[in-house]
Formats: C-alpha cells, sequence, structure tokens
C-alpha cells in the first residue's frame, strides 16, 4: 500500500530526529522571540566549542592547517550546533554527524602522517544547501516525491569542496521548488542574497559560469534563460573569499563546461582597494525599485551604507532604477514559461499541497508559452541586459570616472513575517541581468527609529499590501542589509567593495 505525503513527511522528520544524540537533546526551549543567544547557554556545547563556532571560518582554516585545531573537534561543535538549530527551527533536511566525524578524523590522520593540511579547507565543517548532491544522501529539495531516493554521485562543487578538505554535516533545508524567499515546505518547517540578508550574514551571488552548478538539483532544469548560480552564505567578506579562491583552485571548469576557465583575479581586489584607500570609488545607490518601497528598516539601512560612505571621502550618486518592474514581470514569465507543468508535476507525485507562497509566485492564469514565445523573451532579456549597461556607461560619462558598484535593497523588508514574503523584485532584477551582488548586513530593525510612515501613497496594489504589513513593533530588532551590485563577473572587486562597506559599519561581528 502506497504511504501517503504526510506519513513519507512524518517519517522523513523521525530519521531527523534520531540522528541527534541525547547528549544533544534540548531540554528546555528559549524564551523570547530571538535564539541568537541559546546556543551560549543551553549548556550542550563546552567553552572551547562555543569558541569554536564563533571563529570566523578564515581563522579555523589557519589553525587547522597549522595543527593548532583538530578537524574532529571543530566538526563535532559544529555538529552540536546544527543539532541545536534543528531542535529550535527545523533548519535540516538531512543531518550525518557519524559520517562527518568519520571524514574529520581521515583528515586528523593525514594532517598527522604527512604535518600538512590537503588542501585550502582542510577540516572546515560545511554545511550544503539541500540542492547539493552528497552521495549516499537524499536531495530532496523539499519535494516530497523526492524523498527515499538517495544520490549515487556527488555534485560537482560537493566533490571539489571535498577535495579542497571541506567536511559535509548537514544539508540545510530549503523551500518547496527552491524558488520562494521564505524557508517553507511540508517536511519541516532559495537563494543566496535573501537567507543572508536574513539573518544577518554576508552572501555572494556570482554571475552565471563562475562557480559549477553541474549536477545540483533544481527546479525547471533546463531553463536557462534566467540559469540559477550557487554561492557561499558566510559571517564575513573574508570567509567568502576563502570559500570563492579554494573552488576555483580546484579548477571547476574542468568539471562543468559551463564553468569559465578565470582563476580568483587578486590584481582585481589590489586595483580596487587602492581606490578605496584613497577615498576615490565612485557608487551609485537607490532606496526604492519605484515599484514597491522598503519598509523603514530598510530605507534607514540604505542611508547608514550612504553616509558611512560619503564620510570616508567616497563619491556616492543616485542611481535611477532603470525598468526594474519590466525585470520583474519578465521574470515571472520566463518561470511560468511552462505554464508550471515541471513544479506541479513534483509536488502532485506526492499528493502533498502547494504551500502558500507557490500559489502566490506561480500564477495559473500566465499562460505556457511555446518555443517562439520563449525565444523572444530571451531576445527581450539579451536587449535589457544591454540597455542596462548603456545606463551604466552614461553615468560614468557624468560622473567622469567609472561606477564601482550600486548600493540597494536586497529585499523590501528586514526578516519577514510567516507567509509574508510578497515581492521578490529587488533580488530578480540582478537574477535577470546577472549582475555579480554581495548582501552586506548593516543593523537590526528598531520601533523607536523605524516608524510606519504615516498618509503614504502606495505606488500600487502589490506596494500598498507590502506596506499594510509592516508594523515597527513586529519587525523590531530583525536584521538588516543592503546588496552590493557590480558588473557581471566582478566578484573579487564587488566582495572587495563589500568588504569595506562592512568594515565602515562596523558589523564585522554577528549580533
Amino acid at each position: 500500500m502506497t504511504s501517503s505525503w504526510t506519513d513519507r513527511a512524518e517519517a522523513k522528520r523521525s530519521q531527523l530526529s534520531n540522528a541527534i544524540p541525547s547528549e544533544w537533546r534540548v531540554q528546555k526551549l528559549p524564551s523570547g522571540d530571538s535564539a541568537f543567544e541559546y546556543t551560549k547557554t543551553c549548556g550542550i556545547l563546552s567553552p572551547e566549542e562555543l569558541s569554536i563556532i564563533s571563529s570566523s571560518a578564515t581563522d579555523l582554516v589557519s589553525q587547522l592547517s597549522t595543527g593548532k585545531l583538530r578537524a574532529v573537534d571543530v566538526t563535532l561543535a559544529f555538529c552540536k550546533s546544527a543539532a541545536i538549530a534543528q531542535q529550535l527551527t527545523n533548519c535540516m533536511h538531512e543531518f550525518f554527524p557519524e559520517d562527518a566525524l568519520a571524514q574529520a578524523k581521515q583528515l586528523d590522520q593525514y594532517y598527522s602522517e604527512h604535518k600538512k593540511p590537503v588542501g585550502p579547507l582542510h577540516g572546515l565543517p560545511i554545511s550544503l544547501k539541500d540542492q547539493l548532491r552528497v552521495k549516499g544522501y537524499e536531495t530532496s529539495m523539499a519535494y516530497i516525491s523526492w524523498l527515499g531516493k538517495s544520490d549515487e554521485q556527488d555534485s560537482i562543487l560537493t566533490n571539489l569542496l571535498r577535495k579542497a578538505g571541506a567536511v559535509f554535516y548537514t544539508k540545510t533545508s530549503v523551500p518547496q521548488t527552491l524558488m520562494v524567499c521564505e524557508t517553507i515546505n511540508n517536511i519541516i518547517g532559495g537563494s543566496i542574497r535573501v537567507p543572508a540578508a536574513f539573518n544577518y550574514l554576508y552572501g555572494i551571488r556570482p554571475s552565471h559560469g563562475r562557480l559549477p552548478y553541474g549536477r545540483m538539483a533544481n527546479s525547471m532544469e533546463g531553463q536557462e534563460t534566467v540559469p540559477s548560480v550557487v554561492g557561499p552564505i558566510a559571517h564575513s567578506a573574508a570567509d567568502i573569499r576563502l570559500f570563492m579562491t579554494a573552488v576555483l583552485h580546484e579548477e571547476p571548469w574542468k568539471y562543468d563546461s559551463k564553468v569559465i576557465p578565470m582563476l580568483w583575479r587578486s590584481e582585481e581586489e589590489v586595483a580596487v582597494k587602492k581606490k578605496i584607500e584613497a577615498g576615490e570609488l565612485a557608487v551609485g545607490f537607490y532606496k526604492s525599485d519605484d515599484n514597491v518601497l522598503p519598509h523603514p528598516p530598510i530605507l534607514r539601512g540604505v542611508d547608514m551604507v550612504v553616509d558611512a560612505l560619503k564620510r570616508n571621502g567616497h563619491k556616492v550618486v543616485p542611481w535611477a532604477p532603470y525598468k526594474h518592474a519590466f525585470a520583474v514581470d519578465m521574470a515571472n514569465i520566463i518561470y511560468a514559461a511552462d505554464g508550471g507543468t515541471d513544479v506541479a508535476r513534483h509536488i502532485s507525485a506526492s499528493g502533498e499541497p502547494f504551500i502558500p507562497n507557490i500559489k502566490e509566485l506561480l500564477n495559473p492564469d500566465i499562460k505556457k508559452r511555446d518555443l517562439n514565445e520563449v525565444w523572444d523573451v530571451q531576445l527581450q532579456k539579451w536587449n535589457y541586459q544591454m540597455e542596462y549597461l548603456e545606463k551604466w556607461s552614461e553615468v560614468e560619462q557624468q560622473l567622469g570616472s567609472e561606477l564601482d558598484a550600486i548600493v540597494a535593497p536586497v529585499s523590501a523588508t528586514a526578516a519577514i513575517r510567516h507567509n509574508q514574503f510578497k515581492y521578490y523584485g529587488y533580488a530578480t532584477v540582478f537574477n535577470v541581468l546577472d549582475l555579480t551582488s554581495v548582501v552586506v548586513p548593516v543593523t537590526l530593525a528598531d520601533r523607536n527609529l523605524d516608524p510606519k510612515k504615516e498618509n503614504y501613497q502606495p505606488l500600487n496594489e502589490l506596494d500598498e499590501v507590502v506596506q499594510a504589513e509592516y508594523d515597527a513593533d513586529a519587525y523590531h530588532g530583525a536584521p538588516v542589509a543592503i546588496q552590493v551590485v557590480g558588473r557581471r563577473l566582478s566578484e573579487e572587486k564587488t566582495l572587495a567593495i563589500a568588504e569595506e562597506i562592512g568594515r565602515l559599519l562596523g558589523n564585522m561581528v554577528t549580533p
């Protein structure tokens, strides 16, 4: 007898629960709305382990590569931390501490025998989004119909990270279909920039072709009008750089035909750092895309970045968003070009329901496109990309210098309330343009500094919905972030500018 989708979901939840040893069990849930400090007070991690999980990846790799730390000790600390997080937030789809500790033990043995690390990420625990395949484990991507199917090989990026010495211990939860911005699904309750922004973290959305995507799972596989990309989320820009350099060192273009043969270009960083030191950056900014106005905390966050840059002598000029509503509409057409067939097939295969966010995103009234219509949209996208480059060049002509980057909101909101994410445009436009983007955490929403706008006249119906949802008390303490946008394939330069903005803001540590 075929089990129901609810039975399969419950079995998966039980599997995850059983993977947590009894000594890592949470005995008392935290009080209040924030669990930031709970890991420090629950008694599961030792002081040494707390020090490990609060260290940057860069610092950990330095100590692991010189034998000051053992991979087993570092891995154990992160496994305990992940177990706590799972019990509080249901944030994992796979958890395999025993395999992680076995992998770490092998790395320690290698170091003991050879007195050197296996690679630039030797012994560093890295969690993987449940889109990357790990041999022997499931990649469900939150489709219940995909449960119970173990992968027979690693994704290319998984393999390259393993070669660099990374230790895998968990696969983190993703939203049903991977396409929406709140991670909710029917197993447990996408993207790079929005999760980073909502969790006071750094994240980089590289341009297509910079990092390997081969053999990763995805919805609508084969859709290449707006191709998906992969990138790291971390506590600092330095940790992002560590990840990027380690992966590119493995020459991923030899394994994924879509990757551009291009190592990390340190000379690009050196050049922009000279401009930074001289106070000669030229940065554009906008607070609204003229389609949906961000909530007050986001507007204040952009102001904080602009003020910090100006105080340090950099040139900051307004940027006029060019046809952003057009880009958002185009993306919606692209994602629904198959009439929702692919997504509906995988969801319906188990009988599970669509989550509310998917119902809103994949409008059933958007018709299925034929091949010629898809080709036309692809041409429109290409033309739009070139038009945007023209606007960038026009600003440079007015400045008489290079425009180094654009500062913009990541989302119209700070970390969102449940089922309230309504507008994707601030991230979507740069997916369509395929520009490099780095998220920088800025501040926290404050009920006293971010009052609701009174007598505001909404730009349209969607803007009215977004503005009505804002409640200064409800959002108090929620992380606020911006994105730094650079030209296509400008990862080195854009990350360096983002790192400088973080330094100017003084946010080099998490709240």
